[in-house]
């Protein structure tokens, strides 16, 4: 596929086996209509669902189970493949999106992975929407979830920033060059330079930090789904 990947449309299962994403490549009068909402067998991007959509409002979805899917759809969307491997959850009404782009898939997202929205922009108080995750030994994952104009180099208009916050100790480390980050048990894990990194936290805050894998010197390489 040559096109965008909208990662705040798009989710794993729970058990990791299909992926559903939101992607546009311009190409209008195609099969997908230039832009479309896939179901995959991950990590393959080969669709066993295919919803051509046609434009980017909308789009992507989220599992609500290992084999069902809500889809983000607005208005739309038609099946013009469907293996009938996972099936549209037609009930479920995911909590606290905002807009009808990616906010309207990331924020629901957060929320179900236990992120708490702590602080949202104001007409007098802009700024970004800020979401907190608790971690270890007092400690907090912040996540600053922007969606405005000017952004920061190198993103559109989407983009996050990460701190640890202490909040009994008043203890707040920034760390803008995160492009990624989570809690994953009892360590964190995050996005910077290409690369994928862990850490633990202590009294001071980050420690023993380490990487997980360097992405820098992986090429495009075209793989065929083996299904």
């Amino acid at each position: 596929m040559r096109g965008r990947i909208y990662e705040r449309r798009s989710d794993l299962s729970p058990d990791g086996h299909y992926m559903i994403y939101f992607a546009m490549n311009g190409r209008w009068h195609g099969p997908a209509k230039g832009s479309w909402t896939a179901i995959s067998r991950a990590p393959y991007l080969k669709a066993v669902t295919l919803l051509p959509k046609g434009d980017c409002w909308n789009g992507g979805g989220l599992f609500t189970s290992h084999d069902r899917f809500w889809l983000n759809d607005g208005y739309c969307h038609a099946a013009a493949h469907d293996r009938n491997e996972v099936r549209r959850d037609t009930e479920f009404q995911p909590d606290g999106g905002v807009g009808n782009e990616c906010l309207g898939v990331y924020f629901p997202r957060l929320l179900r992975d236990g992120w708490a929205l702590t602080s949202r922009p104001t007409n007098r108080t802009p700024g970004p929407f800020v979401f907190e995750k608790p971690f270890a030994r007092g400690w907090s994952l912040r996540k600053r979830a922007y969606a405005s104009f000017p952004t920061r180099q190198g993103t559109g208009c989407y983009w996050d920033e990460h701190d640890l916050v202490h909040h009994r100790r008043e203890i707040v480390t920034a760390f803008p060059d995160w492009e990624w980050a989570e809690v994953d048990g009892k360590r964190l894990v995050w996005a910077q330079g290409g690369m994928l990194h862990c850490g633990n936290v202590n009294a001071s805050g980050l420690a023993e930090p380490g990487v997980l894998i360097d992405l820098n010197s992986m090429e495009f390489e075209p793989i065929a789904a083996p299904y």
